[in-house]
């Protein structure tokens, strides 16, 4: 301890002896230490923060595959799996749902869950108050219960500590509040902010062919992933064929949880990890290079200290000593800038980031913060430990200090300077690429105009609404008294709009076999007359819907480009037949003409390619669309309103028929956009600034090296412009110093960024990994200012006066 307190002393006061470098290099770790605490924070609470669960390793998604691809459940293939099951300890049922919830007689909408009884045990959580749901309960007409999430609870009800066992409407139904789940569990998979008994009807059982169902499952105790794979296959193959209409081509599988929740977003985060890392080792090269050339100027003083007695080892614990003050005041002040950073990410991130919401410099983060910070300290201090603990004590002595004319091509410096350049140019075009991809997005063709255009939600309850004909002529007066509304030019109801996800179908086209396997999967949206026009939707070829389509009319359809591509190759659909959505008289599935063609839409998102889609008029879905839709239609609205008056304009029109429907998810079509596009603007913007420091990070490098050297080789330059040497001949030299070890490391860094760019192939939209035009963007400007950095130096050497530099010598 003594040792320790003497080595922390003499750092103390050879560090105050050059404030302004210990500043500088606080200053550089602070940010870069900060920088990689916050992102990683984000990376934590994303990908490795524990659920709030017993055993969250044990929780899997069990998935319909279908065509290759995992889906969701259907209800009766749910009944079916859970009866013949032997792996499974629990086999829960999960959909979610938008509800309409009164408190204080003002209407809200807030997303619920409708579980099966097992649901919480499967998570392995009790609630905070109260209890959970009962098996009894999950029946049609014993499920007037519900369990509120902690968030609701505190938000809407106050935090009421009476509340279990009082009555809230739900729906417009009466419904007992049985519990309260702890806070822990708020946005721990989804955000739902209560949960309802899923009570399906004997008729929902044994339905195989509608898809809606998420279904969580944890294992028995003993049984292998493998084990529960082959069972999972033997029910598939059993379901193929008691329903091989509904299954013929479908199967199972399984997810576990956190995979399935945060897959989509490993890469991204990985990658800002990643470049963030890149930043810090270019600031700890930095910091190595300031330390060297202090080295230098320290050589007499050491060379002093180990002719009386000093060893090496002593010498090589103070340097190092001396480092990690610097990169513990580094760390603790980038720790606090972290606590910032992350506190803005979350505020400004993403929205649909799962888990972001729990993102904070806690104590796993600040055992990280101190990790890095130690290893920071190691990196940038040993290298000049080692360099002055290596030094012969009669050389420095001989010397009387000065470090000889070989100090200005230190080898070691040279090759991290080259280093820096190098994982700087690997920044700039990942950065380059990312901005070129969102470039290409921002000029996509979304197939409407979104400019004007407001849209809201509207739900309709069933215990009030419980009849198709009830529903269709709810949504019927909506859209009229919308029409009639001062200040719209246009409105609409819509299933979904583009960028609302939506519900699919299988559709056969005339002519081919009436099985699944020539079902074509098309998105469907239903909608009344004007949605065309108020989306400024073209439509290419035929006509639109009108209000003689009726439901006594023939029925009608209007497909877009992809699917009439699709259905019917090299032929013109319009007027051809496609059996869709419900029965006909004769119990098979009823055909539809195609009476237009409408311009492809990206409904699924600008960097989506368009799918197969098709339109149905509003007055002929099929009765039960509105359980697949459960019961909700998108209002959209063009006009010159800004989105709160055309939010009071929807209200007004919606509550003309009924005063307690909330209109709710109020934006407009713009906003959705660039919602959609938030994650990767986010991405780009981080890396950008990433890759922004680096080179000038990188910058300070070249300029210090060269600095360094010139002030090194200050009587050698004056020798030689002694000896005739021009002011042009000694500029050139210094700048082609420069210009060397930028090649060097763009030579590097060219070969670093081809490997690491392919890590964000599928984060980019039009644009090659390999881009040619964006590597040489940033060739060029690396290059350009590693020349300015080391030109600023070489002017310096350039007006060396040879009298005073021999004279000062």
């Amino acid at each position: 301890m003594d040792t320790l307190t003497r080595d922390l002393r003499f750092a103390f006061r050879s560090l105050r002896r050059t404030p302004a470098l210990a500043l500088a290099v606080v200053a550089s770790l602070a940010l870069c230490i900060g920088a990689t605490t916050s992102i990683f924070s984000v990376v934590h609470a994303v990908l490795f923060r524990p659920f709030p669960f017993a055993d969250p390793d044990g929780i899997l998604v069990v998935h319909e595959i279908y065509r290759g691809s995992p889906g969701s459940f259907s209800v009766g293939n749910w009944a079916d799996v859970k009866r013949d099951d032997q792996v499974f300890q629990y086999l829960v049922p999960l959909q979610r749902a938008s509800v309409n919830l009164a408190v204080k007689d003002a209407p809200e909408n807030v997303r619920a869950a409708l579980v099966g009884s097992d649901f919480f045990s499967v998570l392995g959580v009790t609630p905070a108050m109260g209890r959970v749901f009962r098996s009894e309960e999950a029946r049609p007409g014993a499920d007037n219960v519900v369990v509120l999430s902690d968030r609701i609870w505190r938000g809407r009800f106050g935090a009421d500590p009476g509340i279990v066992g009082h009555e809230i409407r739900v729906d417009g139904r009466p419904r007992t509040v049985v519990g309260v789940m702890p806070r822990a569990v708020d946005f721990a998979i989804t955000d739902e902010e209560l949960w309802l008994p899923a009570a399906f009807t004997p008729k929902q059982l044994a339905e195989h062919d509608e898809h809606f169902l998420v279904v969580l499952g944890r294992l028995k105790r003993g049984v292998t992933r493998e084990r529960a794979q082959a069972e999972l296959d033997g029910i598939a193959t059993t379901l193929r064929e008691r329903f091989p209409e509904a299954n013929q081509s479908r199967g199972l599988s399984f997810t576990p949880l956190l995979d399935e929740i945060v897959s989509d977003y490993r890469p991204r985060l990985f990658v800002l990890l990643g470049a963030v890392g890149f930043v810090l080792l270019i600031a700890c090269a930095n910091i190595a290079g300031l330390l060297l050339a202090r080295s230098a100027s320290r050589a007499r003083e050491v060379a002093v200290r180990t002719a009386v007695g000093a060893s090496r080892g002593h010498i090589v614990r103070q340097v190092l000593t001396e480092a990690l003050m610097l990169a513990l005041a580094g760390g603790l002040a980038g720790i606090v800038l972290a606590n910032w950073a992350v506190a803005a990410i979350v505020s400004f991130g993403p929205a649909d980031v799962p888990r972001l919401s729990s993102a904070a410099v806690d104590v796993p983060v600040m055992a990280f913060a101190l990790l890095v910070t130690l290893a920071s300290g190691l990196a940038f201090g040993l290298a000049p430990a080692l360099r002055m603990a290596g030094r012969l004590p009669h050389e420095a002595l001989k010397e009387g200090g000065r470090t000889g004319a070989g100090a200005g091509r230190d080898r070691l410096r040279s090759t991290m300077v080259i280093g820096e350049i190098a994982l700087a140019l690997v920044l700039l075009t990942g950065a380059g690429l990312l901005i070129r991809s969102g470039v290409a997005l921002n000029e996509v063709d979304p197939g409407f105009d979104p400019h004007g255009v407001v849209a809201g939600r509207i739900s309709l309850p069933e215990a009030s609404y419980p009849t198709p004909e009830r529903v269709g002529l709810a949504f019927r007066q909506v859209s009229e008294a919308l029409e009639r509304a001062p200040g719209i030019e246009a409105a609409a109801l819509v299933s979904s709009a583009p960028l609302e996800g939506g519900s699919s179908n299988g559709l056969v086209p005339e002519g081919r076999p009436l099985e699944i396997a020539s079902a074509i999967d098309s998105d469907l949206r239903i909608i009344t007359p004007g949605y065309f026009r108020t989306m400024h939707i073209a439509l290419l070829r035929g006509r639109a819907f009108t209000a003689q389509d009726g439901a006594s009319a023939p029925r009608v359809m209007i497909i877009n480009e992809a699917l009439a591509r699709e259905a019917f190759p090299g032929q013109d659909a319009l007027g051809k037949r496609i059996a869709c959505c419900e029965e006909g008289v004769d119990g098979r599935p009823a055909f539809k003409e195609v009476i237009g063609i409408a311009a492809d839409v990206r409904a699924r998102g600008l960097s989506q390619d368009p799918s197969a889609e098709f339109y149905l008029p509003m007055a002929q879905a099929p009765a039960a669309a509105w359980g697949w839709l459960s019961r909700s239609m998108t209002i959209a609205v063009r006009g010159t309103l800004d989105p709160a008056a055309a939010g009071n304009s929807r209200r007004a029109g919606v509550r003309t028929g009924d005063r307690s429907l909330p209109v709710f998810n109020i934006g407009t079509m713009n906003d959705r956009i660039t919602g959609s596009l938030a994650e990767s603007r986010f991405s780009t913007m981080l890396l950008s600034a990433f890759g922004v420091i680096a080179l000038l990070l990188a910058a300070i490098g070249v300029y210090g090296l060269i600095s360094h050297g010139v002030s090194q080789r200050t009587q050698e330059i004056g020798i030689r412009m002694a000896l005739g040497a021009r002011a042009g001949d000694v500029l050139a030299m210094v700048v082609r110093h420069g210009a060397a070890l930028a090649g060097a490391g763009l030579l590097l860094g060219l070969a670093a960024a081809l490997a690491l760019t392919r890590l964000l192939t599928d984060l980019l939209f039009r644009v090659s990994p390999t881009d040619p035009p964006t590597f040489a963007a940033g060739v060029c400007v690396l290059t350009a200012v590693a020349i300015l950095a080391a030109a600023l130096p070489a002017r310096r050497a350039s007006r060396v006066d040879p009298a005073v530099a021999l004279r000062n010598d």
